[in-house]
């Protein structure tokens, strides 16, 4: 199995003078779930090279064993502040392909015309596509084969509104991901607030916060397996 996990190179929270980037837990939980069964992960972003971490998932009530286990794991570490740039990469060489969230993909994945043209490769080959908390912004310019949006009338999670509401960050977000995916025609659903919450509708797989991401990585397991 050869998975592709797409992390953000957006580093800046608006106009607030902090920082973004992916959420440290978002991708450590999912890289586990799936190097531990076998996979080959590439790693890549916008931008290539080290993708800006979000200092708020580097803190202590943050952590979680799969981030304590990334910390020791210096050839995973490595690998990450090596990403290879999107624009380099082939969806054809890949069997499945994984978005981690953080702030940071509002900004750049969900505008990223390669990120975009990835995704419609992926689903367009069969191949499943799995996004986490912030991650199904990516999702938002994204197009079926008959030009309506990828998510229309697809179950759908992501962060939802309530959750943005509880970081106080809901005036400095470009847009609101769950108002957005409804806009889009998606059936937005969530469970609740920071509890472990996944849907699946076919090829697509979101999950909608970071309590949530092991679950999401399990499920794209799942659904590669069943290919074989």
């Amino acid at each position: 199995m050869e998975i592709l996990i797409v992390l953000t190179s957006h580093s800046e929270l608006g106009n607030t003078g902090e920082k973004t980037g992916f959420w440290i837990e978002e991708f450590a939980a999912p890289y586990y779930v799936l190097a531990d069964a076998g996979a080959v992960i590439t790693i890549v972003s916008p931008l290539g090279g080290q993708p800006p971490v979000d200092p708020k998932s580097e803190a202590p009530d943050a952590q979680t064993p799969a981030t304590k286990r990334f910390y020791k794991d210096f050839e995973a570490i490595d690998k990450v502040a090596h990403s290879k740039k999107l624009s380099s990469v082939d969806q054809a060489d890949y069997d499945a392909v994984f978005y981690p969230g953080g702030h940071g993909p509002l900004w750049d994945l969900a505008n990223d015309t390669n990120s975009i043209q990835l995704i419609e490769g992926f689903y367009n080959s069969q191949k499943p596509i799995a996004f986490v908390c912030h991650a199904p912004a990516a999702l938002i310019k994204v197009k079926s084969k008959n030009g309506e949006p990828l998510v229309k009338g697809k179950k759908v999670t992501g962060f939802s509104d309530s959750e943005e509401e509880a970081v106080k960050l809901t005036k400095v977000v470009p847009f609101l991901l769950e108002d957005e995916l409804k806009k889009m025609g998606a059936y937005y659903s969530k469970g609740a607030d920071w509890g472990t919450y996944v849907q699946q509708d076919g090829l697509l797989i979101t999950g909608q916060n970071p309590a949530s991401s092991e679950e999401v990585a399990k499920l794209l397991l799942k659904s590669l397996l069943n290919k074989k």
